[in-house]
């Protein structure tokens, strides 16, 4: 590639973070165990063996959330169609804001994320849960 791009990670999250909700981490620690509420991890699966995730979160793998929650879609999970609200979290909140932007524009209603990602999420004190080693 050459030259500038019309528009760069800067502005993509700019954009993103204009359009969409933002929860804090002491607020998503509460939602987390709403019953209303579904929490998706879209961290990739070495990031959450090697820092862990938040329990009972649901695991969608980033390049998978458009597929998944698209009820047309061979790959649609049965988790995105049970009505609950919808809370994103990636490792810092970059991918999450742009998740939550892309699923607003598919027409998806009360999706959020977590604003600091998990990061954020543990430094608030949220439960962190892990695998055994295999």
């Amino acid at each position: 590639m050459t030259g500038k791009l019309k528009m760069g990670v800067k502005e993509l999250l700019e954009e993103a973070r204009a359009a969409i909700t933002e929860v804090e981490p002491a607020e998503a620690i509460a939602l987390a165990s709403d019953p209303e509420w579904l929490v998706v991890d879209i961290r990739d699966v070495r990031e959450r063996q090697r820092e862990g995730y938040i329990p009972g979160a649901f695991h969608c793998p980033r390049g998978m959330v458009e597929f998944w929650i698209d009820p047309e879609s061979p790959y649609f999970k049965k988790e995105f169609g049970e009505g609950r609200k919808l809370l994103f979290h990636c490792a810092l909140d970059w991918r999450s804001a742009l998740t939550v932007h892309l699923l607003q524009r598919m027409g998806v209603e009360d999706v959020a994320h977590i604003k600091g990602g998990f990061k954020a999420w543990k430094e608030a004190g949220g439960p962190v849960a892990t695998d055994p080693p295999r």
